[in-house]
């Protein structure tokens, strides 16, 4: 699984990452949390606001952070 972290470089886009982060460690699960900063990557995903969170190429939520909880909630069971 690939978790996205999609934003030009603001505070709450770390903010986000760190929490997309601790969201993986606590579920226990495999998954690249990466952050995505290209404009051209970004507008490929086509959120409806920055920074937003995308799993495995597809927009789960944006313009708004999110807590591990929140962010659990999207993994697959």
């Amino acid at each position: 699984m690939t978790v996205q972290i999609l934003g030009t470089g603001c505070s709450k886009c770390g903010m986000l990452f760190t929490a997309a982060e601790q969201a993986v460690r606590e579920a226990g699960i495999e998954a690249n949390v990466e952050k995505v900063a290209d404009i051209v990557r970004i507008l490929e995903l086509a959120p409806w606001a920055l920074p937003a969170l995308a799993i495995d190429g597809e927009v789960k939520a944006a313009g708004r952070l999110l807590t591990p909880e929140e962010i659990k909630a999207f993994f697959p069971k």
